[in-house]
């Protein structure tokens, strides 16, 4: 299943995914510390999480669970990438991104590995 998530529902998904299940309160509660937001802001976000299908909420203390693995999201966003800033592309993709050159030497040993997994 790909979904699309916008900024705001990232934010509460990290926090699951970090987390674990969590109330809804104590979420809320993170999601203040960590941006700002009041409690009304995280209902209205984990709300529209639940109807996407990407959380679920049970009771009793409204407990919320992350439905989908953060990989399968990492995944999406990815794709959505090439696709919009490469034309589809992931050897542009790759290209801008290995032509930054801020890659350490471990960095650059782990990328020839997976290159070579794939041949």
């Amino acid at each position: 299943m790909e979904l699309k998530l916008y900024d705001s529902e990232l934010k509460v998904m990290d926090i699951l995914w970090r987390e674990g299940m969590l109330a809804a309160g104590d979420l809320a509660a993170v999601l203040n510390r960590e941006t700002g937001w009041n409690r009304n802001t995280t209902y209205t976000v984990i709300k529209k999480l639940i109807v996407k299908g990407a959380i679920q909420r049970t009771d009793p203390g409204f407990v919320c669970t992350a439905l989908i693995p953060k990989e399968q999201v990492q995944t999406y966003e990815t794709k959505e990438l090439i696709n919009k800033m490469y034309n589809g592309s992931a050897g542009m993709f790759f290209s801008a991104f290995l032509n930054e050159k801020n890659l350490s030497k471990e960095d650059i040993d782990k990328l020839k590995k997976i290159v070579e997994s794939l041949s």
